[in-house]
Formats: C-alpha cells, sequence, structure tokens
C-alpha cells in the first residue's frame, strides 16, 4: 500500500477532507474523555467464544473443514477465517467465512467482524424464523448505518437485487430467512464498527464472504472482493469449478454507477490502470479497491456500503467441496488451479495449507518483485470421505516451536516452521486495547503500517491519504 506523502515529500497521515478529519478527532477525543483505554468485556467475551465446541478460527482441521493462512511479506497478518459446525445449536449447519482486512487497523476489524458476524447472524436468525420473508426485506434498511439519504436510498436497491432468486424458489421459507438474517447482521455488524470505541475504523475495514449450510442448503453473503468457489462434478464426471460469488470491485458497471451517484468517484492510476478505485470527491484519497467493505467509514457517504450480495444454491451429491479464499489466492491462481489444487491434496486435513502454499509459489514465480499478500483458505468437504486415510482429523494443535497437523488418529504428523506464519490472535494488551491512545502513539502507529507496506501488486487501500503533486496525476 502507497505511503502518505505530502508535496514535499514528507510523511503525513492528515486527512485531506478538512471535515471528515475534525469529526474524526473529535469522536477520538470524546473516547479518550470518557476513559476508553481498553475494554476487559471484549476480552473476556473472545476468551469465552474460543472455547465454543466447532468453533475454529486458528490453522487445523476438522472431518468436514481445514482452515490454513498465512501472513504475506506486508506486516501484520490482516485475514481471518472460521469454521462454526453445529452453529445457532443446529446439527445439520454450519457457518464458515474469511475476512480480509485492510488499512493500518485491518487485522482488528476482520478479527472483530470474525467474532461479532455469526452471534449476529444467529439471534436475528432466530427472531426471524417463521416471519414472511418478503414484508422484511422492504424494511431491511429502515435503520441503515449511512449518514446520506442518498446512500440509504441506494441501499434499500441494493438489497433488493443482490440476491439471487432464481434458484431458491422451490426452498424460499429457509432461503427468505437466512436472506433477511443476513442482510440485517452485516448491517448491525458495520454500525457496530462505526460506534466501537477502541477500533478506528475511519480508514481501515474488512471484506467478508461467509456461507451458512443446513443439510442441502447454501446461503453465501459477501462483501469485498474474497472470493467463494464450488468443486462439482459435470455430465462426464469432470471436476469443474464454480464460481459462487462475484468480486465486488469499482470496475462492476453497477457498483461504479452507484459510488458516482453518491458523488464518490472511480479511476484506475496511470501506473496500475487494471485496478479500478473509489476515491472521495475532493481528494485523491484513500484509493480504496473494492465497492463493498465493512467499515471504511470515511467513504460511506461515497457509494461505498456494506450490504452483501446473497446468493443461494441447493447442493447435491454431485458437488465436493467449496473454498473460500482471500484475495492473495484469487490473484495469482485460476478457479480451475484451486479446485485441482484442492482436490489432489494428500490429505483433507491438509488441503488447505496445500493451496495456500502453491498460491505463496505462484505469487514468487509471476511477481517477483511484488511483496506477497497475506493468504487465508476454508475448505469445506459436502461429501463423506471414502479415503480412511484421511476422515478421522485432529483439530492442529500448538506443541511448542512446531505445529502438527495430525491425521488418522495422530498415526502420521507433519511439522513445518511456524515462523512463517502468524498464528498467534492479537492480545488485548497489543490489540483493541490499545487502540485508543494518545494522539502522538496514534500518528505512530500509522506511520508503522504504511512503512511496512512498501510496494506491492495491488494494494487494496493505496493511501492514507494520497497527496498528489498539482492535485490532477493519475486521473484519466
Amino acid at each position: 500500500m502507497g505511503s502518505c506523502l505530502s508535496a514535499d515529500g514528507r510523511s503525513s497521515i492528515s486527512y485531506s477532507s478538512s471535515s471528515a478529519s475534525g469529526t474524526h478527532k473529535l469522536r477520538k477525543n470524546s473516547w479518550k474523555r470518557q476513559g476508553f483505554r481498553g475494554s476487559s468485556f471484549d476480552s473476556k467475551r473472545e476468551e469465552e467464544l474460543h472455547k465454543v465446541p466447532g468453533r475454529i478460527f486458528l490453522n487445523g482441521a476438522t472431518s468436514i473443514a481445514s482452515l490454513f493462512t498465512q501472513q504475506g511479506k506486508k506486516g501484520t497478518n490482516q485475514d481471518a477465517m472460521i469454521v462454526w459446525e453445529n452453529f445457532d445449536s443446529k446439527m445439520d449447519t454450519v457457518f464458515c467465512g474469511v475476512f480480509d482486512g485492510h488499512g493500518p487497523f485491518g487485522h482488528m476489524v476482520a478479527r472483530r467482524v470474525r467474532d461479532s458476524l455469526p452471534l449476529k447472524l444467529s439471534n436475528h436468525w432466530e427472531v426471524n424464523l417463521g416471519q414472511d420473508g418478503g414484508s422484511r426485506l422492504k424494511n431491511s434498511c429502515a435503520e441503515g448505518s449511512m449518514d446520506s439519504k442518498e446512500t440509504a436510498s441506494l441501499c434499500l436497491e441494493e438489497e433488493m437485487r443482490s440476491t439471487d432468486f432464481k434458484e431458491s424458489e422451490n426452498h424460499s421459507d429457509i432461503f427468505m430467512t437466512l436472506q433477511e438474517s443476513l442482510l440485517k447482521a452485516f448491517k448491525v455488524m458495520d454500525m457496530e464498527l462505526k460506534l466501537h470505541p477502541h477500533i478506528d475504523c475511519f480508514c481501515s475495514g474488512t471484506t467478508a464472504v461467509t456461507l451458512i449450510k443446513q443439510d442441502q442448503h447454501l446461503v453465501i453473503g459477501n462483501v469485498g472482493d474474497s472470493r467463494a468457489v464450488l468443486g462439482t462434478r459435470d455430465q462426464d464426471d469432470s471436476l469443474i469449478p464454480v464460481q459462487l460469488t462475484v468480486d465486488l470491485k469499482p470496475n462492476l458497471p453497477r457498483e461504479a454507477e452507484r459510488i458516482r451517484r453518491c458523488r464518490g468517484r472511480v479511476f484506475a492510476l496511470q501506473d496500475e490502470p487494471e485496478v479500478a478505485r473509489v476515491w472521495l470527491p475532493h481528494s485523491d484519497s484513500p484509493g480504496l479497491a473494492m465497492a463493498r467493505a465493512f467499515g471504511d467509514f470515511c467513504l460511506k457517504d461515497f457509494g461505498l456500503i456494506s450490504v452483501p450480495e446473497i446468493s443461494y444454491r441447493y447442493l447435491t451429491e454431485k458437488d465436493e467441496f467449496i473454498i473460500l479464499a482471500t484475495d492473495g489466492i484469487w490473484d495469482v491462481l485460476s478457479n480451475k488451479e484451486v479446485v485441482d489444487i484442492v482436490a489432489s491434496a494428500s490429505a483433507r486435513s491438509s488441503a488447505a495449507r496445500a493451496l495456500v502454499e502453491s498460491a505463496v509459489r505462484a505469487w514468487k514465480y509471476k511477481y517477483p518483485t511484488s511483496k506477497i499478500d497475506d493468504c487465508a483458505v476454508v475448505c469445506l468437504f459436502l461429501n463423506s470421505n471414502v479415503d480412511g486415510s484421511s476422515t478421522d482429523i485432529s483439530e492442529t494443535k500448538e506443541l511448542g516451536p512446531t505445529i502438527e497437523f495430525a491425521r488418522s488418529g495422530g498415526k502420521s504428523q507433519e511439522t513445518f516452521d511456524p515462523t512463517m506464519l502468524d498464528q498467534r490472535e492479537i492480545s488485548p494488551e497489543e490489540g483493541e486495547e490499545g487502540l485508543v491512545q494518545d494522539s502522538d502513539s496514534d500518528e505512530k502507529s500509522r506511520e508503522e503500517w504504511l512503512a511496512l507496506e512498501g510496494v506491492a501488486r495491488a494494494n487494496t487501500l493505496l493511501a492514507l491519504p494520497r497527496f498528489v503533486p498539482g492535485g490532477d496525476r493519475g486521473r484519466p
């Protein structure tokens, strides 16, 4: 991600929008006056979540899923992931998600969404059970998180058209209930981030691609440019990929239209013409390379939204597995390559890891001068495995300096060096409790993040903000 430079070349983190900057500073000062230096409630809540049976968020595997994340070369690993079996206390239900944070506090945003979004979805799901989906949908944007009336009205339009009704006609009850639950959960999650006293989400945010599988019903909610792909068999019994989500980037005509109607600008810089970005109306910042995201409130009045695109699929015996992954995977591997890598993994327990390692090799080969992006993968297997050697999988355990993937009841193990990974979670002392600091330490954290980013292939957030001499460089 690009450094923030003023016209004289010195590093700067002051916002180019004076009104936005003023509001932001007042809000942070208000938090400090109220004594928000960290929340023991948040840390206790997180500790309890990590004890929930069936909830996995670190590198590891279960009998139906494989998870793996690896830090890139840009600094802190900002990706997060989760698999939650028996979700909402339902034996036949699984929740999965991957989250790709960006900005100086993107790792905090991604992990917060990972922890809070499933709980909000569960709550709304219970409330919405048995209610009429159509009437709920019309009222679902009544309490939107957007300050702009125009953006709020477009939010309702997006909710009405961001859903695939075609495949869901025969399963309308479960689909409409989950659709409304997802819409509400995503909206409330974004509102919570906006008001969060310990995470600065003004120029930080995260993507989210989530799925709920209940029996053979699959419902996906997507915000941003992470992706879900299905590995299935065609009529010739060949394994083929089916992309289940759309990368919601600013170059999509409907996304660009919404942003421009809200006075945001969409264009690519001359030195990266293939990457469309979102910019403020009168400032060449922040250059966000996605059209929807949690957080990033500097752009929420200018067309950026957190409304998920929701789709439905009824799974069949031909469907074998689903891959959720952040763009560190899709930037260098095709859907077909990803499906083939997962299918050819030596065991289900190592499928996600094999995919990440393949992506890292592809980064080094295709973009040797670029910094490798963070990668996070969740592989959800849909059918029972006929290979007994990989059906008995235990969750990954940390054992001193190595990490073991146990297979076949622990009969065989493989170890690897964890120094290349970002395994640990951010503790409260260095995480949320340390975010609200005095202005000097706040400035320092931003500068440290910017210094780490350096040059990368296509950064999600280009600048914080981007100061351009003359103001017109890079415009088409």
